[in-house]
């Protein structure tokens, strides 16, 4: 494993786009729910890969409001796949001091996989390692409108003054607002498209699109990707003197 690299060279916050189940599960004759159970497991060798290399934050993106236009049994199977994952993997993640989030619109999941994600977030609280943040449901531009409508009720209320809006005001209503910005953008499966996927927090960010299908992503090509960011130079819109 590579050994840590300095937070002022190495990404603090990555996330992952993480695509491909259904073709890497196509490509062998199967269902593409085998893919996408095959893509969840896959997650914790990159969870365990984090505090090697520097990372702080995990975010990855496994459900999208989009998401919804599949047919009927993918769906089904996803959800029942997440309420799977959380109470599996819910004591592995607490013992390896994980602290769990969950972003995106809970209203339209059912009661008993926001229960559950309710009780990983109060399980993992406390914990000082890795914070990984799951996107269930999640779309940026949905998550920009709730967090408008937030904002705009909040002017209503005579809360916040019209006048003092800014781009600094907008992102303390995101569901994110407790995180930094992504460093590093991954997308697996060689598409190179970000797919409403943090929109506003992604702005500066480097980006790789990586050949890799999800279930193939390892700890290690992960490494070489971290490698690779530490290598570049980030102005932030200014000129190098």
């Amino acid at each position: 494993m590579n050994k840590p690299l300095r937070e002022s060279k190495g990404p603090r916050h990555v996330a992952i786009i993480m695509d491909g189940n259904g073709r890497w599960a196509t490509m062998r004759g199967r269902p593409r729910l085998f893919g996408h159970h095959a893509g969840a497991k896959r997650v914790r060798e990159v969870v365990e890969a984090c505090p090697d290399l520097g990372i702080k934050y995990l975010t990855i993106f496994a459900f999208s409001t989009e998401n919804w236009k599949r047919t009927q049994v993918e769906v089904a199977g996803l959800m029942s796949l997440f309420r799977r994952y959380i109470s599996k993997e819910a004591r592995a993640l607490k013992e390896r001091n994980v602290q769990v989030r969950f972003i995106g619109d809970r209203v339209r999941l059912d009661r008993k996989l926001t229960a559950l994600m309710d009780e990983l977030e109060q399980l993992t609280a406390d914990c000082t390692g890795t914070n990984l943040t799951i996107a269930l449901n999640y779309g940026g531009r949905d998550e920009v409108a709730r967090a408008t409508q937030r904002l705009a009720q909040d002017v209503a209320d005579g809360k916040l003054d019209p006048a003092d809006v800014d781009e600094e005001t907008l992102p303390k209503y995101l569901d994110t607002h407790v995180l930094p910005d992504p460093d590093l953008v991954i997308r697996t499966s060689g598409e190179a498209r970000i797919s409403n996927f943090l929109l506003w927090q992604s702005a500066y960010a480097e980006y790789e699109f990586v050949d890799t299908l999800w279930p193939d992503f390892t700890g290690e090509e992960l490494g070489r990707l971290v490698t690779s960011y530490g290598k570049r130079e980030r102005r932030y819109g200014a000129v190098k003197t």
